[in-house]
């Protein structure tokens, strides 16, 4: 595995409230296999995990000179 994962994952729920935004947590990290064909999810410790699990691809966060 190469040290930056190539997805993030997250928990993705969906307001009561239709007219609101979906909530976003971030939950883990992706890994390709060496070899092409799968995925390694981890799960961040001390998460419990349940619902839609969506993976985005990682870009570099932009960071703020404050």
């Amino acid at each position: 595995m190469s040290n930056r994962p190539t997805h993030i994952a997250y928990v993705v729920t969906q307001p009561k409230n239709d007219l609101d935004k979906p909530i976003w947590h971030e939950v883990g990290a992706v890994w390709p296999h060496q070899k092409g064909n799968g995925f390694d999810l981890i799960i961040h410790e001390q998460i419990s995990v349940s619902g839609r699990i969506v993976c985005t691809e990682n870009k570099p966060r932009e960071r703020s000179d404050s």
